[in-house]
C-alpha cells in the first residue's frame, strides 16, 4: 500500500486546501481534479468545468488521446442534454500538476481502475482535501482507503463515493463527448467515515441538484445496478454477441421477458443482502425511473422501452467490462459478502459459474474484490452494517 505523501497522516501539518468553512454549496469556484479520460471522467470534468469551477484532467500514458486532445483544445466539447465548450486549465500525464492544489479529487473509472487511480494520486494528497469515487462500482472508498494506507475511521483526507455515475454518455471523437442522460435523482453519495458525507455532498449538489445522502457506503455499492443488468443480459444474447460483433441494441433487443426475469432474480439476491445489512436499496427497475432512465418499473419492457437505454448497442465482444467488472469484481464481491451474512445467491452463483466458463477464467477463484481484499476479513453483519 502507498503511504499518504510518504508518511503517517497523523505526522503531517495542515498545508492543504484552502479551509471550506462549512461547506455551504460551494458557490465558489473550486479547484477540481479528474481522475481517468474515459467516457465518465470526460463528462465529469466537462459538468464541473460548466459549473464554473477551475478542472483538470489527469489519465496515465496508457490513454493518451483524449488528455492531448482536451490539452490541444484547451477543453472539452460536449453534446446532447449538457453541451457546448468547457474549459479545462489542465490536462495531461503529470499528476502532480494535476493535483496541486486541490480542493476535490474525482476519481472515475471501472471498479478495475480504483486501484491504480488511487496509487497514482497517493503521494500526492494532503490534509484537507476530499477524494470522491465515481462510481463506487465496488466498494471504491474502502478500496481507496485501504490503497493509499488509510484507515478507515481516518478523516485527515475526506473520502466517499457515488452510487452510479450521473450520466449516460459516449465518446464520439477524441475530446468530445455526447451525453445522453444526466441524472436529475437518483443519485447517492455517502461518506468513509459517514461523518464525511455532507462535506461531499455540499461539494457536488451545485453540479448534480439531485443527489442525496446515502446511510452508508454498503448503501452506495449495493445500489449499483451493473451488476443486476449487465451480466445477465449479455449472457442470455452471448452467442449473438460473438455472431454479430454486437450489431444488435443491448437493451431494445437483448432484453425480453425471459431475460427480465434472470434480471428480477438477481435484483432479488441483491435486495435481500441489503435487507439483512438493515440498508435502504431501491430495486433496479424503481431506480430505473426515479432516474429518469426508465417509464414502466418492470424488470422486461422496462428496459426495452427505456426512453435512457434507447439507441445503446452491444458490446462487440464478451471480454468486456459487463462481465470482466460486473461479475469479476461485484457478483464476486456480493456473494462473498452474502456468505458472511448468511444470504444464498444461487443467481448470482450461476451467473459467475458460466461467466467463467465463456470467459476461460474462473473469476471465483480470482478473487478481485472480496471481504478479504478489502480487509474487511472477520467482521460479522453488524460490524459491517456500522461502516
Amino acid at each position: 500500500m502507498a503511504a499518504l505523501a510518504g508518511v503517517a497522516p497523523e505526522s503531517i501539518a495542515c498545508t492543504g486546501p484552502r479551509p471550506s468553512g462549512e461547506y455551504a454549496g460551494y458557490r465558489v469556484a473550486m479547484d477540481v481534479t479528474v481522475v481517468g479520460s474515459g467516457n465518465g471522467g470526460l463528462a465529469t470534468a466537462f459538468d464541473f468545468a460548466l459549473h464554473g469551477h477551475h478542472v483538470r484532467l489527469f489519465d496515465t500514458p496508457h490513454f493518451p488521446d483524449h488528455v492531448a486532445e482536451v490539452s490541444a483544445a484547451g477543453g472539452i466539447h460536449a453534446t446532447g442534454v449538457i453541451e457546448g465548450f468547457a474549459r479545462i486549465g489542465y490536462s495531461g500525464h503529470d499528476i502532480a500538476t494535476a493535483l496541486d492544489g486541490a480542493e476535490l479529487v474525482v476519481l472515475v473509472g471501472p471498479a478495475y481502475s480504483t486501484e491504480h487511480q488511487a496509487n497514482e494520486v497517493a503521494p500526492h494528497l494532503v490534509p484537507g482535501q476530499a477524494v470522491l469515487v465515481c462510481p463506487a462500482s465496488c466498494a471504491g472508498a474502502i478500496t481507496f482507503k485501504r490503497t493509499v494506507g488509510l484507515a478507515l475511521g481516518d478523516e485527515t483526507i475526506t473520502v466517499g463515493e457515488t452510487s452510479t455515475l450521473p450520466y449516460a454518455v459516449r465518446i464520439v471523437a477524441p475530446g468530445r463527448i455526447n451525453v445522453f442522460h444526466k441524472l436529475g435523482a437518483g443519485i447517492f453519495v455517502a461518506g468513509l467515515p459517514r461523518s464525511g458525507t455532507d462535506r461531499l455532498l455540499s461539494m457536488a449538489k451545485e453540479v448534480y441538484p439531485g443527489m442525496e445522502a446515502a446511510d452508508s457506503v454498503f448503501q452506495t455499492t449495493l445500489q449499483n445496478g451493473n451488476p443486476v443488468i449487465h451480466p445477465a443480459v449479455t449472457l442470455l444474447n452471448a452467442g449473438l454477441i460473438e455472431r454479430t460483433a454486437g450489431g444488435f441494441l443491448f437493451y431494445e433487443e437483448g432484453v425480453t421477458e425471459a431475460v427480465g426475469r434472470a434480471i428480477a432474480a438477481v435484483d432479488r439476491e441483491r435486495l435481500v443482502i441489503a435487507d439483512v445489512l438493515g440498508v435502504r436499496v431501491l430495486s433496479e427497475p424503481d431506480l430505473g425511473v426515479l432516474q429518469g432512465y426508465m417509464r414502466e418499473a418492470n424488470y422486461s419492457t422496462g428496459y426495452s422501452t427505456a426512453p435512457g437505454f434507447l439507441g445503446i448497442g452491444a458490446q462487440s465482444q464478451l471480454d468486456h467490462r459487463y462481465l470482466t467488472e460486473d461479475v469479476g469484481y461485484s457478483l464476486v464481491f456480493l456473494t462473498d459478502l452474502a456468505r458472511r451474512i448468511g444470504v444464498e445467491t444461487p443467481m448470482m452463483e450461476a451467473l459467475i459459474t458460466v461467466a467463467s466458463v465463456v470467459l476461460g477464467e474462473d473469476l471465483r477463484a480470482k478473487g478481485a474484490r472480496t471481504l478479504a481484499t478489502l480487509g474487511l476479513d472477520g467482521m460479522d453483519a453488524g460490524e459491517l452494517a456500522a461502516l
